[in-house]
């Protein structure tokens, strides 16, 4: 379950407007954060708050292929995107690293900037706290939630394999 204001945008925002290009040599998450969106929201870092939601159009991370995206919105404290559609390798993306994406258009269509807005992960329920509004995005399936509950794929197949060996 998450509970934040919302931050929100409009469609095809792409990876390279996530994360510019020319920050992607920074290896540490934190300093990733420090530019995530700052080229169409230079006050996003200053105003995002642990928790707090990003909401996109059609077609949200589109472009490279790069992790940095995700990354980023994930270290500058969002819990997670809602969008009405993703493109395929930021959501594959998103999912190797444990971050939560749901795809929805109609919450995408009626959630506002600044709204507060709650998502509980295991059911899809969107709840806008603002007006009221619920909405249904299709819930992770029980693989990716596994994935996404371990924090990416890597630590989810490390925590396979050790059940294994015991």
């Amino acid at each position: 379950m998450a509970t934040g204001k919302v931050f929100k945008y409009g469609d095809n925002v792409d990876t390279d407007v996530i994360i510019p290009a020319r920050y992607l040599n920074a290896p540490d998450p934190a300093e990733l954060a420090k530019h995530c969106m700052e080229d169409i929201d230079t006050a996003y870092v200053k105003r995002v708050r642990p928790g707090d939601i990003m909401v996109g159009g059609a077609n949200f991370g589109c472009g490279s292929s790069r992790e940095h995206a995700p990354i980023a919105i994930r270290a500058s404290g969002a819990s997670c995107v809602i969008a009405a559609s993703f493109a395929r390798i930021f959501y594959r993306n998103a999912i190797n690293i444990g971050f939560p994406i749901l795809e929805c258009p109609e919450a995408a269509a009626a959630i506002n900037d600044g709204d507060t807005v709650s998502v509980d992960f295991d059911t899809g329920v969107i709840t806008d706290e603002t007006t009221g509004q619920t909405f249904r995005a299709s819930a992770l399936p029980p693989f990716i939630g596994r994935i996404v509950e371990n924090g990416g794929l890597l630590p989810y197949l490390k925590s396979k394999l050790d059940k294994e060996a015991e």
